[in-house]
This record gives C-alpha cells, sequence and structure tokens, in this order.
C-alpha cells in the first residue's frame, strides 16, 4: 500500500539511500534537510524513477518550521504515517574541551529535532490509524570517546523510540531505532579529518575491527528501516536493531 513518508537529513548519505528504498517500496516521500537545494538529487531520482517526491528546507529543532514542513506534505504528497528521523550533527570533542555550544546544538537537531518531528507526524499517523516512526540511534549510544553529546543524543533517541511505540501503539503505530555501527559517509569522513587520518586509512581500520570483515553503507541502514516501515513490521515495536556487522554489548 502507498504511504506517505518523511525522511530528515535526506540530502546525503544514509537519510538519501533511505529516500531512495522508500520510493522503491512504492512510498511517496518528502527529502527533507537545512537546504532544499540539496535535496535535488534525490528527488530527481525518485521521480526519474516513476516515484513521487519533493524537497522540503527546514530546520527540525525550529518548532514553526517542523509544523509548516509537515503541512506542506500533507498538502502535496498526502497524510505522512511514515517518519524516519535521522538528522543529525556531529560537535565531536573531549569532554574537558567539549562547549556548552557543541553540546547544546547536538542534543538539539537529534533528540529536539526527533520530539518537534514526531509530535507533529503523530496527528497524522493517528488520524489515519497506522503509522511508522523509525529513529537513527547509533552505537554511540553505549559510550564512545570524544563523543559525550552525541552519545547522550543517541541514548536518548532508544529511551524516546521506546516510549512512543508504548504511547503510540494503541493507535496502530509502531516506533523503532537502528543503531549503525561504522557506515560510510560525510560524517565518518569528517571524523577522520578530526582524527587527522587518511579516509581510506580509517575505513580499513574500522572495517578490520567488524566481524563480518566490511564497513558499512547507507544502503545497509535503508534496508532496515525499509523492514520496519513495512506492512509485515506491524508487531515489531520499541525495538533498537543494531546494525554494525556483529553483536554490541
Amino acid at each position: 500500500m502507498t504511504r506517505t513518508a518523511i525522511v530528515t537529513g535526506a540530502a546525503r548519505g544514509i537519510g538519501a539511500a533511505t529516500a531512495l528504498r522508500l520510493a522503491a517500496d512504492g512510498h511517496a516521500v518528502a527529502v527533507l534537510d537545512l537546504d532544499p537545494a540539496q535535496c535535488a538529487d534525490t528527488v530527481r531520482a525518485i521521480t526519474d524513477a516513476g516515484g513521487r517526491a519533493i524537497a522540503i528546507g527546514a530546520d527540525v529543532a525550529d518548532a514553526a518550521a517542523v509544523d509548516a514542513a509537515v503541512a506542506r506534505v500533507a498538502a502535496e504528497l498526502g497524510a505522512p504515517t511514515i517518519l524516519v528521523n535521522n538528522a543529525g550533527i556531529i560537535r565531536d570533542n573531549l569532554l574537558f574541551k567539549m562547549t556548552e555550544d557543541d553540546w547544546d546544538a547536538v542534543l538539539s537537531v537529534h533528540l529536539r529535532g526527533a520530539f518537534l518531528m514526531s509530535r507533529a507526524v503523530q496527528k497524522h499517523q493517528v488520524a489515519e490509524e497506522w503509522g511508522r516512526v523509525v529513529n537513527l540511534s547509533s552505537t554511540s549510544a553505549l559510550g564512545n570517546r570524544g563523543q559525550a553529546n552525541y552519545a547522550a543524543a543517541k541514548a536518548g533517541m532508544q529511551g524516546f523510540t521506546k516510549t512512543l511505540a508504548i504511547e503510540l501503539g494503541r493507535y496502530g503505530v509502531t516506533a523503532n531505532a537502528i543503531a549503525p555501527g561504522f557506515i560510510v559517509t560525510d560524517m565518518t569522513r569528517s571524523t577522520a579529518e578530526r582524527l587527522g587520518v587518511g579516509f581510506d586509512e580509517f575505513v580499513a581500520f574500522n572495517a578490520d575491527q567488524i566481524p563480518v570483515g566490511r564497513a558499512g553503507y547507507p544502503e545497509d541502514i535503508a534496508a532496515a528501516a525499509s523492514f520496519f516501515c513495512s506492512e509485515e513490521a506491524g508487531f515489531v515495536s520499541g525495538q533498537v536493531l543494531y546494525v554494525a556487522g556483529g553483536p554490541r554489548a
């Protein structure tokens, strides 16, 4: 059945791959990011393949912008009943070097953004008596040196997910989280730059630590999101799936 999906942080990386996968699954997709111009390639790829998509520019941490974006999606594509909260940033640093702005920015985009988007979309989900929320967590939720802000945000996403599952389940809405491991994206490239190592070297080092012997790619996460958003996943809710190439503690 065709649904309308919103994917945040969808201009590139995991968000873009997820938008493309959901479109391939037959859904109309709102490709949302700060700059709608950066979403053009993803929207074009979807529409060239015969799908329906629009680019929307919005700051997910801005309540008014979120409400306006969701209203536009409903008007142009139909009531959004699938939401993938993928938008995120990193401001990595050791605790003693981390500024309040570094902390606030990361928590705002990840947690406030997921809260605002979910609050706006759930109205449509409840009215339709069907919905899927997928929140992007991370293996960093288990702790990661130099990422106190990011780890706290990603751990928070897991608690947020489980609470949504409890509150919205009676309305036919499921909520699940995906916790990626090492994924080859612009974000991990930025981490390599921060550490002062070449990206190829960085990827090879991390792949060597992963049981399946390779790094992950955005399409690996998109595949998991596709399942969580499917009709068949209606009895799966409140779960955190670590897509990391091996077990995590």
